[in-house]
């Protein structure tokens, strides 16, 4: 297993992606606090987990009761809830925010988040598609070098990959701690450049533009589309499973945002929106989380 200095972890955020950080550290033994707005937010965040952990321990101990709840209580037991920000960073070694895709609150966020962590503390952001530089923006020159990007998948237990985004600004000694702690948590690093859409999202976005554009023009259905991109490229899942499955809303925001404001990809035509993809988001037709996307589930 490797090693890595940081310990003590606060996320921001008890949504999905923010508990399943949570979850992923506990597990491998960090000290974790799970920070959100109210108690409510807090005890879904907190549900998630349990629920998640129940479901491997059920796995890893089938015919043991007994040892299935020591595993979700030893693992539940490392992590302390929390809805004071300031005071829940201030013993961190790391800092993950994983809260809305909004630039101006992630901002204010850290700025706040800033004035009480301590100064060797690292900064990270969980967004997909913000500018990570962007996020620091508010940020004196010392924080900036202790800031990065931590762009996990979801579901966070199982998916591997974090992106480990690099700004200008930020130290190797930080993206180098960075890239240990996601490999002590059983995750695999990819280091990239702090730019739109990193990797995965920047070749991905525009694979499921161009499918929505090919059922506009009638090329294909939906289904057969999906049908020759698992069958014809070995993809597990197709591109409208995909889409619906990602959130047509998210896809649309990413999308618009790029396409309007995105460093190089000012008015690129790849990342114009579509009006196939518009009408499903005003008749919220959003994918998996509404029931409703291309498909019907």
């Amino acid at each position: 297993m490797v090693q890595s200095p940081i310990s003590r972890i606060t996320v921001i955020g008890g949504g999905q992606m923010g508990s399943g950080i949570a979850q992923v550290a506990a597990t491998h033994k960090h000290e974790v606090t799970l920070v959100d707005v109210n108690q409510e937010a807090l005890d879904r965040g907190k549900s998630y987990m349990a629920k998640s952990l129940k479901r491997v321990a059920k796995k890893k101990f089938a015919e043991d009761e007994a040892a299935q709840s020591r595993f979700v209580d030893e693992i539940m037991g490392r992590v302390s809830l929390s809805t004071k920000p300031q005071e829940a960073v201030s013993r961190a070694d790391l800092v993950i925010e994983a809260i809305v895709e909004n630039i101006k609150v992630k901002q204010d966020l850290f700025a706040q988040l800033s004035k009480a962590a301590p100064q060797e503390a690292i900064l990270a952001s969980n967004t997909s598609s913000l500018p990570i530089g962007k996020i620091a923006e508010l940020l004196d020159e010392q924080r900036k070098q202790r800031f990065i990007g931590l762009h996990f998948f979801n579901p966070v237990p199982q998916m591997k990959l974090v992106e480990v985004v690099r700004t200008k600004e930020v130290e190797q000694d930080v993206v180098d701690s960075a890239v240990a702690w996601v490999k002590a948590i059983g995750k695999a690093p990819a280091v990239c450049k702090d730019t739109p859409g990193f990797i995965v999202n920047r070749l991905l976005l525009p694979y499921m533009m161009e499918s929505i554009r090919l059922l506009e023009r009638d090329v294909a259905s939906a289904q057969d589309i999906d049908t020759a991109m698992k069958l014809g490229a070995g993809y597990p899942m197709g591109p409208f499973e995909l889409c619906d499955y990602v959130g047509l809303d998210t896809i649309k925001f990413i999308v618009d945002g790029w396409h309007k404001d995105g460093e190089g990809l000012k008015g690129n035509p790849l990342f114009t929106s579509s009006k196939k993809l518009d009408e499903l988001v005003k008749q919220g037709r959003l994918g998996v989380k509404s029931g409703k996307g291309f498909y019907d589930y």
